[in-house]
């Protein structure tokens, strides 16, 4: 085995339209391709840092550019992956150890896991914070997708119950809401319990994070199931959670890659909790990523690629929503001619 050696290049991904939720917006994603070179082949991985937790693309790159691997055995994931290593940088490097693996041995991640291609649910499609007119624009852009997950966390509440009442005059899919830590227990449950006539499959991450007994105190006093996000990041996350949500957003830009997924995908199963895998505005690299997962799952949320004006890379496809995944080596990356 020749000596591994890391790569690492930052990309801008404009958007369809501006994406907002209740944190912020943006326009150009900024995420990082991660390319491990070892003997005759190339592993690639995506690095989406999130800026909540302190990271950007600027300091995946500067990690990389400062720490050297632990091996050169691109088996040794134990070694490699050390939890020490920043999420986002350790989710880049995950991704592409994962795609050399099974580029060597031509299998692709998911039968290398072990799991049923065809077992992959359908993802939502995310429609960001808008006014009025332009919300209802993206629903009409949708078309007929199966289930929409709508971001709130900004308006009074009885503006934001007016985007779901409005959307659901047109809509007769599934539809998931999403505060990104927007509203405070007594303004989640006012809102929750408007909501609760417009048929509401899920509400994720209702409050700020940090309060789980907080996030009890709303799932106690609405019957929409609520979901943890910003307070799920990693495995460990879970045990304060228990009987305070109905399940928890796995995603690998916060648990570190394809490792530390399955290891929060099985603790909450142990926990009894549902699970959504989830992914950030990111492309086809990452998305896909979570995709060969995605049958392990209940719900998906991968819709990155859609949310994307110009993907340099195609890997995961879609049929009505559901995730069609590449049956290729390793993730099944190819590169366009963006690239």
């Amino acid at each position: 085995m020749s000596t591994l050696s890391v790569t690492v290049t930052p990309i801008e991904l404009p958007l369809v339209h501006p994406f907002k939720i209740a944190r912020g917006e943006e326009l150009v994603a900024q995420t990082a391709v991660v390319r491990v070179h070892g003997d005759d082949r190339e592993g690639i991985g995506e690095a989406t840092p999130i800026e909540r937790y302190g990271e950007s693309v600027a300091s995946v790159v500067a990690y990389f550019e400062s720490h050297a691997l632990a091996s050169h055995d691109p088996f040794a994931l134990e070694s490699l992956l050390d939890p020490k290593i920043p999420a986002a940088a350790r989710a880049g490097l995950d991704l592409a150890l994962h795609d050399l693996i099974g580029k060597t041995l031509d299998k692709p991640l998911y039968a290398l896991l072990g799991l049923d291609p065809f077992a992959t649910p359908t993802t939502s499609f995310t429609i960001g914070i808008a006014d009025a007119d332009t919300t209802l624009q993206k629903v009409a852009e949708v078309g007929d997708h199966p289930i929409l997950k709508i971001k709130l966390g900004r308006g009074s509440p009885a503006e934001q119950v007016e985007t779901i009442s409005a959307i659901r005059s047109r809509y007769g899919g599934i539809l998931r809401i999403d505060a990104n830590e927007g509203w405070d227990v007594d303004t989640a449950v006012r809102i929750l319990r408007d909501l609760e006539r417009y048929d509401i499959e899920c509400c994720e991450q209702p409050i700020p994070a940090g309060y789980p007994e907080q996030l009890r105190a709303v799932r106690d006093r609405v019957s929409i199931p609520i979901v943890a996000d910003e307070d799920a990041l990693v495995a460990a996350d879970l045990p304060r959670l228990y009987e305070c949500v109905d399940g928890v957003n796995v995603k690998l830009a916060k648990t570190g890659g394809i490792r530390g997924a399955l290891a929060m995908i099985h603790t909450a199963r142990a926990m009894g909790f549902k699970v959504m895998i989830g992914c950030m505005v990111e492309s086809a690299i990452a998305a896909t990523a979570a995709a060969h997962l995605s049958p392990l799952v209940d719900w998906a949320d991968i819709d990155g690629p859609f949310l994307v004006a110009r993907d340099p890379f195609e890997g995961v496809t879609y049929a009505r929503g559901k995730l069609l995944l590449p049956n290729a080596p390793g993730l099944g990356i190819r590169e366009t001619a963006l690239a």
